[in-house]
């Protein structure tokens, strides 16, 4: 073996010859999207009942005033408006049925 000389990645193919298949399997074994905090419990934009735009469209209807944020938490919406007077109001929203739980 004078002259001959053996790199890391030879080595690796020799000791690991399915690695690469084992690499790809588990690849695609996995589920597909992000696996994120947020997307534990209903939080999701695909989850069943209103998405955040109809939340905020129904607040607009009880309350006049700019959006400032929009949370879903659990089973309600969290819709935060600032009126032209200043004042902060959260109305809370069924994410299920878009009924107004609160202003």
């Amino acid at each position: 073996m004078l002259g001959s000389t053996v790199t890391a990645g030879d080595e690796m193919k020799t000791r690991y010859p399915n690695l690469t298949a084992l690499i790809c399997a588990l690849l695609l074994a996995a589920p597909p999207g992000p696996l994120h905090a947020e997307n534990r419990g209903n939080t999701r934009d695909d989850a069943p009942g209103i998405d955040k735009q109809r939340a905020v469209e129904i607040a607009d209807r009880v309350y006049s005033g700019r959006t400032l944020a929009v949370k879903r938490k659990g089973k309600v919406y969290r819709v935060k408006k600032l009126n032209e007077h200043g004042e902060v109001r959260t109305i809370v929203i069924d994410a299920n049925d878009g009924e107004v739980l609160g202003r």
